[in-house]
């Protein structure tokens, strides 16, 4: 039987998006743009689910231009993924809050290696998009920014989740990161097909981190509580 890692890894290797994007939306694929990206990811694998052991999926929105973009790892910048995981990348140290928020929580948890035999996270929409602004520099977009773009991806959506829980996820739960948006989509996807039995929903890493930083330990514990249920 295959690993968690060898199936995480030829996820990642075939990913492809080939459907259309409306107009000035760009797709981001860590893993066909940048070496480093796959390496790193890879590597970190490798480290944390080269077993077969049961986990639960979490999901956020999409990749992040300066997190996921960057090391091909949900949640994981280029900092975190050295400092915490002890993954050397080549590439620029770019800085993620919604990163440093979840290796704090993880650290609360108890640690990479704990945390990480149980839990997988990627992203509802498993690839990311950029939007030129007006001063010339790309910006982060979400799946659900606009109505055209989420018409554009979602049998995209629904074909990665499948294939995700494919290679051996628990189904019982699925965590969801985001509240809001994120939440009120999922839910619907997931009445309409059923992946899995039930959703529990956390605020994103990034609201936490933007607009209630000052209760940051209040948002750790209610993390930890509700992984803990499960």
């Amino acid at each position: 039987m295959s690993t968690f890692a060898e199936r995480i890894i030829a996820f990642n290797q075939h990913i492809e998006y080939k459907g259309s994007l409306p107009e000035g939306i760009r797709i981001m694929n860590p893993f066909k743009e940048s070496p480093l990206a796959l390496a790193a990811s890879t590597e970190f694998y490798q480290k944390y689910y080269n077993d077969t052991k049961p986990r639960h999926l979490i999901f956020g929105i999409n990749p992040g231009h300066f997190g996921s973009g960057q090391t091909g790892i949900s949640f994981t910048d280029p900092k975190r993924l050295q400092a915490n995981c002890h993954i050397d990348y080549a590439g620029p140290l770019t800085h993620e809050p919604s990163s440093a928020y979840i290796y704090e929580m993880i650290a609360a948890f108890g640690g990479e290696e704990k945390f990480y035999q149980q839990f997988y996270i990627h992203s509802i929409c498993p690839l990311g998009f950029t939007k030129m602004g007006e001063n010339g520099k790309e910006t982060n977009y979400n799946y659900y920014d606009s109505p055209a773009l989420l018409k554009s991806v979602y049998s995209f959506i629904v074909e990665n989740i499948r294939k995700q829980i494919e290679m051996g996820f628990e189904t019982d739960v699925c965590f969801c990161f985001g509240t809001g948006k994120n939440e009120t989509f999922f839910r619907k996807l997931n009445e309409a097909h059923q992946f899995f039995k039930k959703i529990v929903a956390l605020e994103h890493p990034r609201y936490i981190m933007q607009y209630k930083s000052k209760e940051k330990s209040a948002y750790i514990e209610k993390y930890l509580r509700a992984f803990s249920e499960f």
